[in-house]
């Protein structure tokens, strides 16, 4: 009876040892570096069971053995916290740190940054064919009703949600803003801060020249004299469907379009473009100057004056530059 009980007793003890090996060669298989050689998404579809996912992972390249990633998962208990959603799993990431990055619910964040002064048509483009959004990008939305700037989103997030939080974002600015506009604006209320920012947008790309530009806007208005902005003619006659494609005419000038701000005074009655947030604060804080003209002055600013005569002789040095150039 004795050997019988010593017999059991070495069984146990040998399925104990047994166990415990086998339990310290799962963690270490468990905790060993992947096979992937870089970086890479992965998405889990809602509902994916722990197999599902141990098989996409094989598929995918990151995982040498879906059983280790199975079991390794199930022994600590992790099975229910794998979420749905899309992943970045760093280069030879083990079976451990793809469970916990899958655990922490931790997703891919993508980003769409929609450049200052573009047209409301152009920036639905954009989100049109930004990766990873479902639905269609909304048809027909009002010039200067969106905020350029740079957005986070995650897959699955709808294009008609992301040009949602876009219009917030320029109502929100609005609303931060406009109570802090410099005394004496002619502006009767925000929608028109949009309009000579959508200008001053168009104008000029350098940031340190926005508040001037407004102020030589500011100043035309002032004195009854027409805007005389080249960027209200070209959405005069393209309404931001698409661009000119061609340079402006003296001809163009003369078209019949209350956005021409060459044959009528005062601001046009909407937006041209969709202005970034800097535009808004050089309108609503402009600078102070007796500035009434500007031109380009060929190295990509602008050069400003007070009187006619010292505006064309800018204009003829821009054109004797371009003439240079040309050659």
């Amino acid at each position: 009876m004795g050997w019988l009980i010593r017999t059991v007793v070495t069984l146990a003890v040998l399925a104990i040892l047994g166990l415990g090996i086998g339990y310290k060669w799962l963690e270490i298989q468990f905790d060993a570096p992947g096979p992937l050689d870089q970086e890479q998404i992965l998405v889990v579809d809602p509902g994916s069971g722990v197999s599902a996912i141990a098989a996409r992972l094989k598929d995918a390249g990151l995982l040498k053995d879906p059983i280790i990633f199975r079991l390794g998962v199930r022994l600590e208990n992790q099975a229910r916290s794998l979420q749905a959603g899309e992943f970045l799993i760093p280069a030879r990431a083990s079976a451990r740190q793809i469970m916990e990055i899958l655990s922490s619910g931790r997703t891919l964040v993508r980003r769409l940054t929609v450049p200052e002064g573009l047209t409301s048509r152009e920036i639905m483009d954009l989100v049109a064919a930004a990766d990873a959004l479902t639905g269609n990008a909304p048809e027909a939305l009002p010039e200067g009703s969106l905020l350029p700037e740079t957005y986070h989103y995650q897959r699955g997030d709808s294009r008609g949600e992301l040009v949602g939080r876009m219009q917030e974002s320029l109502q929100a600015a609005l609303a931060e803003l406009w109570p802090q506009r410099a005394e004496g604006l002619p502006l009767k209320n925000p929608e028109e801060a949009v309009i000579l920012a959508s200008i001053v947008e168009k104008e000029t790309g350098v940031g340190g020249e926005r508040p001037l530009v407004a102020s030589v806007f500011y100043n035309r208005l002032a004195k009854g004299m027409p805007l005389q902005s080249d960027p209200t003619v070209i959405f005069a006659l393209t309404k931001g469907k698409a661009p000119l494609g061609r340079a402006l005419t003296r001809q163009d000038w003369k078209v019949d379009d209350p956005y021409n701000t060459y044959q009528n005074t005062g601001l046009p009655p909407g937006p041209i473009a969709n202005p970034g947030r800097a535009s808004l604060e050089a309108v609503l804080r402009p600078a102070e100057s007796g500035y009434l003209y500007f031109v380009a002055d060929g190295q990509g600013g602008h050069a400003f004056t007070k009187t006619l005569a010292e505006h064309n002789r800018n204009v003829q040095k821009l054109r004797r530059l371009r003439q240079q150039q040309s050659n």
